[in-house]
């Protein structure tokens, strides 16, 4: 069965926080620090309209979104990406990408901008497939704990 890209909804919240919590717990090196809870997700949802969901056989197997940051410039938008680690590797983010990018494009934005934490290899990897250009190594603050390297990365649109 074949994995479909759609615009997420808030009636995805639940599924959404529910996979990135999964994430988390399996050690999963993101940023973000459970319990994600749904009306969280949908606080976020409210800030941009860029937000993709892959899913097979109504099973929620991934989710990108793009939004404005206030530290960044207003044409650019930051990316975050998450996808379940049984599915990682057999193209869920990269059919993602293809999605939110000419999204972010459509919506005005002219660059992408990543903070992958340094430790996330994968992440790495993934958005510099992309076309992803490392800037450069800078501290993470995490509310209450040492900085974390993360490293900053931009993609023209």
């Amino acid at each position: 069965m074949s994995v479909h890209i759609r615009p997420a909804r808030a009636f995805d919240s639940g599924p959404m926080a529910r996979l990135i919590n999964a994430i988390v717990a399996r050690g999963g090196p993101t940023a973000t620090h459970p319990p994600m809870m749904a009306d969280e997700l949908l606080d976020w949802m409210a800030l941009s309209t860029v937000w993709h969901l892959a899913e097979r056989a109504g099973d929620v197997l991934g989710f990108q979104w793009v939004e404005p940051h206030p530290d960044l410039p207003a044409t650019t938008c930051e990316i975050a990406t998450f996808v379940a680690p049984e599915t990682q590797g057999i193209g869920i983010g990269a059919s993602l990408f293809d999605f939110t990018r000419k999204a972010a494009k459509t919506a005005g934005f002219t660059h992408i901008h990543a903070r992958v934490r340094a430790s996330n290899a994968g992440g790495l990897i993934y958005y510099q497939s992309r076309g992803f250009e490392r800037l450069s190594p800078r501290g993470d603050p995490a509310s209450g704990r040492p900085p974390v390297q993360s490293i900053a990365m931009t993609y023209r649109l």
